[in-house]
């Protein structure tokens, strides 16, 4: 019978490990202290309350099998199952151990430990002793403003109200089995929902404070040192145990609290961690920029991470960005600056030039770079497969952190030729991923002010904030322009993909008399527009470029008359500030980020999506009169300089210096009062 209730205890124990892998994803994706409306909505945390559930039934009905000494150590099982599912797999020495000192703990006290009632006395007793050994740790952990102490506080005051849920456990369920249910075994009843909200209370703190291991290492030594210690000290369960069994035990249960701080110090995620050779005069910092594009991709994604990057770079910091490889190998190469660590890749059915890392291929990799590189902090592009594995690894290993979305669901629709019945289910699916995923991140930012309301709308806690991504002006505006069509010209930048809305534009150039188009760029639907343009017969107007290198596309700007960008999923579009800091008016969506960058009237219009007609009248009135298109250039050039690289490098590092929790070498520009991680 004992035997059978350690097995059940074991199974108690995986129950729990998932319950708190899947409940500390939840209320980190909330962001600050965890809050009961928020967490009940949460589909993850409510699954980890159920196998909680099914783990705490479990768990008694092994204390109503075997003494409370045999059962309640095997919990600390938890940890290592917490471990695995970390992926801290470099760990499991330290959980050997601890296996080892719990197994032999529960080998000894099974042969002499004596399973005795519970009396109302002692549940009594035990109860005025547990209030006042959780008001210690609780305290410590409302009062802490270090992390690290704050969840150590909340985990151990959360410990011992479960330990002495499993103390009333025992005493229910042999009520119970005794077929004896009186006001005792009510009261009994009513203190392990007491204690288990309380408990539960200081944990969910725990979680907010820090990685589930951390708790479940709280939970696994202070839980069943509290239970034993009841049920040896007040129940009478150690009265057959002789003096060096005894001994034994206490040693066995050494080795087990020692290999469980072995664990937690190694885990702790607020130990320094923090790059041990620093550039030059310790302003510098080394910076990890997980991108999952980035040049040669042509995009704007891609394009950001690198200027981030080599601007970052300039300012004498040490910066690595790990992307994975667009051909395919594994390799490490330096340019502009920047180490850039390529990782493996593979094709997708979905777009020819699109290509991703395998999951368990990703994060084994992320892990020996995070761990041999040891930087400051950690910077995400995107919660796909490489931001996602470096997010988690970083916080993890304590690195700070902070997360840029540049994410629509409709930038994904087309790719995967997602039908439109399902696309609904799909975009809700995909930004709570994206929530869940960011959750863990100390800072969150988007390109604009829409980006970042768009992100709060669709479930983001309300902490993210805007932070252009900034464009070198210069490059654009001293560039000397260069005609290659006689007539006006309308230049769009970007991928030919659905939800860029090309074919719009060139339905409009077909309205607009001598006016030329050059499209930069390629995509999915590039043939099918091809064709488009031939059949409204424009196609000696109309130039598809493909991709082109970076000279040639800063002359395509400087030659173009007007900038059009008619798609509807932008959230900032670098294509059209590039163009503004040409020189170039615009004539732009009036659709998501896109008004943040157009004045009506004065560097360019706004046009409805699928207006093709009021494009093509915005289009012709902008290259129809040469001075008003100078005129709206100018306002460009005066619009943009908001956007400058040098304002958007100031504020990241503003940024930076807050999620570190170190003072910011603030420049001219810098950011102020970026909030605090």
């Amino acid at each position: 019978m004992t035997w059978f209730a350690v097995l059940l205890a074991v199974a108690g124990a995986v129950f729990f490990a998932f319950a708190a892998r899947l409940q500390h994803d939840a209320v980190r994706a909330g962001g600050g202290a965890p809050k009961v409306g928020r967490l009940l909505r949460r589909p993850r945390w409510l699954a980890g309350l159920a196998l909680l559930v099914v783990g705490a039934g479990v768990h008694a009905v092994a204390l109503g099998m075997a003494p409370l000494s045999v059962v309640q150590p095997v919990g600390v099982l938890a940890i290592g199952v917490t471990a695995v599912l970390d992926g801290r797999r470099r760990d499991l020495p330290a959980v050997a151990l601890t296996t080892f000192g719990v197994g032999a703990f529960v080998l000894l006290a099974a042969g002499s430990a004596t399973a005795t009632p519970v009396a109302p006395e002692a549940e009594l007793t035990a109860g005025l002793l547990v209030l006042g050994l959780v008001a210690a740790p609780g305290l410590v952990g409302v009062l802490a403003t270090r992390p690290a102490v704050r969840a150590l506080g909340f985990g151990a005051a959360g410990g011992v109200a479960y330990g002495y849920v499993s103390v009333l456990m025992r005493s229910v369920s042999q009520d119970l089995q005794q077929g004896r249910v009186d006001w005792s075994t009510a009261l009994s009843a009513a203190g392990i929902a007491a204690a288990l909200l309380v408990g539960g209370w200081f944990i969910q703190h725990a979680y907010a404070s820090g990685p589930p291991h951390l708790a479940v290492a709280c939970l696994t030594v202070v839980d069943p040192l509290v239970a034993v210690g009841i049920g040896a000290g007040l129940l009478g369960e150690a009265t057959r145990t002789s003096g060096p069994v005894a001994l034994a035990e206490l040693a066995c249960a050494a080795v087990a609290v020692a290999g469980v701080v072995a664990l937690a110090r190694v885990q702790n995620p607020f130990a320094p961690f923090r790059s041990e050779s620093t550039v030059n005069d310790g302003r510098a910092t080394r910076i990890v920029i997980a991108a999952e594009t980035f040049p040669p991709d042509v995009n704007g994604a891609a394009r950001f991470a690198h200027r981030l990057a080599a601007g970052l770079a300039g300012r004498d910091h040490d910066v690595h960005v790990i992307a994975v490889d667009p051909e395919g190998k594994a390799r490490t190469e330096r340019f502009d600056g920047i180490t850039v660590h390529r990782l493996r890749s593979h094709r997708t059915p979905f777009h020819r030039t699109f290509r991703i890392g395998l999951p368990w291929q990703v994060s084994k990799d992320v892990r020996a770079l995070l761990t041999e590189l040891k930087p400051d902090l950690v910077h995400v592009q995107a919660h796909f497969v490489v931001g996602r594995y470096v997010l988690r690894q970083a916080a993890a290993l304590g690195i700070p952190t902070v997360a840029t979305n540049h994410f629509m669901p409709e930038n994904l629709f087309g790719h995967a030729r997602c039908p439109r019945w399902l696309q609904g289910v799909a975009s809700r699916w995909a930004w709570r991923d994206l929530t869940r995923v960011f959750g863990a991140a100390d800072v969150v930012t988007a390109p604009t002010p829409r980006a970042v309301q768009l992100l709060h709308d669709n479930g983001f806690p309300e902490r993210a904030l805007p932070v252009s991504c900034g464009i070198d002006i210069d490059r654009y505006r001293l560039r000397p322009a260069v005609r290659t069509n006689e007539g006006p010209t309308v230049l769009f930048v970007g991928r030919l993909d659905e939800e860029k809305r090309v074919d719009e534009l060139l339905r409009a150039v077909a309205l607009v008399p001598r006016l030329h188009a050059d499209i930069v760029g390629d995509g999915s639907c590039r043939a099918e527009w091809e064709l488009l343009a031939e059949h409204l017969g424009i196609a000696d107007r109309v130039r598809f470029r493909g991709f082109v290198s970076e000279e040639e596309l800063l002359d395509a700007y400087t030659g173009a008359d007007v900038f059009c960008m008619p798609g509807i999923a932008e959230l900032q579009s670098l294509a059209t500030m590039e163009a503004m800091a040409a020189g170039k008016p615009v004539v732009v969506a009036d659709a998501m980020a896109l008004p943040h960058l157009c004045e009506p009237g004065r560097n360019g219009w706004l046009f409805t999506p699928g207006d093709v007609a009021g494009l093509a009248d915005r289009l012709h009135s902008v290259t129809a009169d040469p001075a008003v298109t100078a005129r709206m250039g100018v306002a460009s050039l005066e619009l943009i300089s908001a956007h400058a690289i040098d304002a958007t490098l100031d504020k990241f590092e503003a940024i930076y210096a807050r999620a570190r929790r170190v003072p910011a070498v603030l420049r001219p520009a810098a950011l102020a009062g970026a909030p605090a991680a």
